[in-house]
């Protein structure tokens, strides 16, 4: 059945998902319509397709299951709808005295000659374009919604698609549909693959086991992967190509090897054969299998960086000399391996750094800084994050940039290698005018920041890589900082000797036990780590708000705000999603001057601390000076921390202001970037130092328990640590030396380049 009319009243909407109930006034009467519909406006013109159905509380009601908006055809509806508030700055008022002017041509004279609403007493030639660009993306927005859902495709996916692609949805969708799955957070596979099969591509089609291949391979990256074992890739795109009930099918796995050598043939995938060690120490030959952007990485990054370790020698000279008399001048005492790693990074192209927690890290970049300065050459200091580059700036005192800002990302667009998603201002054609480059934080760099940081560096500039390799890998793929030093072809110092945070303190202390399998004495009598023993998960959670609310501020004096609780798991009573709901009540509760906006279930709230949780490159920031705006940039990372600091309903706005003074503005249907952040997992903790760590311990999977899990979540804390929970817990994570593994061959190929063995 099909019922047309116009929107009278919207009884209900749900921004998330498209969801409203509103009544229609047509030929028969007025009809209560229910279903989904995205952007709905009063005095929109809607012709719906469903039936009636008797609802239990509010009677009669025409659910519609497909739609289309369609325009006025009298002037008084072009009035109606230009005043429905669908498009921006124009209301009832205004929508008069146009459709008074233009008559049945208003809506032409918007969308072809805008410059004519000027002619209106009070409408500006800006004005104008503002209202036909805003006329432009939503006309442009509901036929494009109104193609996808043609395609039984939820409104609410539907705007996703809209806003990933714009006008270029229609080739995306018609051509690789597979495409949508790889670009749109919380769309996987099997979702692309039913569009797929609704665009007529065929079950057993060489397209969609191709299309799955390379689906596996970039989805992997996600775990921290450059390549997968052609076996495991095998197993994996088998699973996304069939479900549980699907008998076992032989042909089905070599039609699946059969596309991974077409694959290769086209170029779009290497395979290799590779040796891997393993833990009994004899070696296997394996079928290595990378998509052709992370294999060419890889690669051109080890190509890069050799090129980089240029001989520095007949500088070292005056080293000692400088060291000395900076000693005496910050009177500090520098040990061995301190001056044997500022000599290292002097003398050599490439140095790195390494070292565990309170080994003086910190006061040998900052030394080598005032090295280098001595000798007059330029030198830029970066780290991975806003908040890494805000912690070694105050620490050293000379401004640190995250590697995007250093690089001036621009956002965007792949590069013609395909490597990225995104853009920057210094490369290759543009690279940094800087004689040393020092980055620290470096075990939270992965493969693709690096490769695109060394494609802007210009041989004959130093590079001296920090941090510590014992931390978690980085989020992203790739396992640099290890691959570097387990390739033996640079020089590596490792600070081993530990300078105490402050006298009686036990943080560093504990946390190189526990890297070296050392078990922890559970004992209180520390004043700055602390061991709270409780039975079941409740009374964990009970002692977690006496901690944050009370005990801990006072004891430290400090706001409730600056103490972190770090958790190893994201589902579970102690995961990230149920603690951050209780946090957010304990912390920032319900309040009528706190606006707040609901999506899918969760409550974003002015006051919340929350974080970005994937890497964004289009999202823009400013810096303010009040109202002047100081700095302004696009691109925002996966762990980036801030508060919201305002909700506007009438925009549809959130702004969220990060901890480098950054504000950004995410609009309702962005939420889904953003999650709170009371309390995060011990990975996103990575690169940050917070005053108090607060880490609950009672049960997990033994993948996620592991000793460099708790190192690093230890290691985070500059004040104090409370472990709470099954104390036995500690131990068990402490023995578990196990590490998920990760596929990467960045050693290989630097060993490969020092051989003169690469291909």
């Amino acid at each position: 059945m099909v019922k047309e009319g116009y929107i009278e009243k919207v009884i209900y909407k749900n921004d998330d998902n498209g969801y409203a109930v509103f009544t229609v006034s047509g030929e028969d009467g007025e009809d209560v319509f229910v279903g989904t519909l995205h952007d709905i406006n009063e005095g929109m013109y809607i012709e719906a397709e469903g039936e009636y159905v008797e609802h239990p509380q509010y009677d009669l009601q025409f659910k519609f299951t497909s739609y289309k908006i369609k325009m006025p055809d009298d002037a008084l509806s072009v009035e109606k709808y230009l005043g429905s508030g669908i498009i921006k700055g124009v209301g009832p008022a205004l929508a008069k005295r146009i459709v008074k002017k233009f008559k049945m041509d208003s809506l032409r004279i918007i969308e072809e000659e805008p410059e004519r609403l000027a002619e209106i007493k009070g409408i500006s030639a800006r004005m104008a374009r503002n209202i036909a660009v805003s006329y432009s993306e939503k006309k442009e927005m509901q036929d494009a919604i109104i193609f996808l859902t043609g395609y039984a495709i939820s409104v609410n996916l539907a705007v996703k698609i809209y806003n990933e692609y714009g006008s270029d949805l229609y080739d995306v969708v018609r051509t690789n549909p597979y495409k949508i799955a790889e670009d749109i957070t919380g769309v996987g596979f099997k979702t692309a693959d039913e569009i797929a099969m609704r665009m007529g591509i065929q079950e057993d089609s060489d397209f969609r086991i191709r299309a799955a291949v390379l689906y596996t391979l970039t989805a992997v990256t996600g775990l921290g992967h450059m390549y997968l074992p052609q076996e495991m890739l095998v197993k994996r795109t088998y699973s996304l190509l069939t479900d549980e009930m699907t008998p076992y099918s032989e042909d089905l796995v070599e039609h699946i090897n059969r596309q991974i050598v077409f694959l290769q043939i086209d170029g779009k995938i290497v395979v290799k054969q590779i040796h891997l060690q393993e833990t009994d120490g004899e070696d296997t030959v394996i079928s290595a299998v990378y998509s052709s952007a992370n294999y060419y990485m890889e690669l051109n990054t080890a190509r890069m960086l050799t090129d980089l370790d240029v001989d520095f020698s007949f500088m070292g000279s005056d080293v000692m000399d400088n060291l000395k008399l900076i000693q005496e001048q910050e009177h500090i005492s520098l040990d061995g391996k301190q001056v044997e790693a500022i000599e290292s990074a002097v003398t050599h192209g490439v140095s790195i750094v390494t070292g565990g927690p309170g080994t003086g890290k910190t006061t040998t970049i900052n030394a080598l800084i005032k090295v280098f300065e001595m000798s007059q050459v330029n030198i830029m200091l970066g780290a991975p994050t806003g908040r890494a580059a805000k912690r070694i700036t105050e620490a050293s005192g000379y401004t640190a940039q995250t590697i995007h800002r250093m690089l001036e990302l621009t956002g965007g667009s792949t590069d013609e290698e395909g490597f990225s998603a995104y853009q920057f201002g210094r490369n290759a054609s543009n690279p940094l005018e800087t004689d040393v480059i020092i980055i620290d934080e470096m075990s939270m760099v992965d493969n693709m920041i690096f490769y695109n940081l060394l494609k802007a560096i210009m041989p004959g500039t130093r590079l001296v890589l920090v941090g510590d390799a014992n931390q978690l890998p980085s989020v992203g793929p790739g396992n640099v900082l290890r691959d570097i030093i387990a390739s033996g072809t640079f020089a590596v110092t490792e600070l081993d000797k530990i300078f105490r945070q402050g006298e009686g303190s036990d943080i560093i202390t504990n946390a190189h036990k526990i890297n070296k399998g050392i078990s922890l004495e559970i004992k209180n009598t520390s004043k700055d780590f602390f061991y709270i023993p409780r039975s079941n998960t409740r009374s964990i959670t009970d002692e977690l708000e006496v901690l944050i609310t009370k005990n801990l501020p006072k004891f430290f004096k400090l706001d409730p705000m600056n103490i972190q609780i770090l958790t190893p798991m994201r589902k579970s009573e102690l995961g990230v999603e149920n603690l951050n709901k209780k946090l957010q009540d304990i912390l920032n509760p319900k309040r009528v001057s706190l606006p707040e906006k609901e999506r899918d279930g969760v409550i974003f709230r002015q006051g919340d601390k929350v974080m970005q949780i994937k890497n964004n490159y289009k999202l823009e920031w400013k810096i303010k000076n009040g109202s002047y705006v100081k700095e302004e940039g696009v691109g925002v990372f996966n762990g980036d921390v801030g508060f919201i600091t305002g909700i506007n309903d009438f925009d549809q706005i959130v702004t969220v202001e990060f901890d480098d003074c950054r504000e950004v503005q995410y609009t309702y249907g962005q939420l889904d970037e953003l999650e709170h952040a009371y309390a995060i997992t011990i990975h996103k903790s990575q690169g940050s130092e917070y005053p108090v760590v607060i880490i609950p311990l009672f049960y997990g999977p033994p993948k996620l328990l592991s000793r460099n899990l708790l190192y690093t979540a230890v290691s985070r804390a500059k004040q104090g640590v409370v472990l709470v929970g099954n104390l036995g817990m500690v131990d068990t994570m402490i023995k578990n030396n196990q590490e998920q593994k990760r596929y990467t061959t960045l050693a290989l190929r630097l060993k490969e380049i020092r051989d003169g063995g690469i291909e």
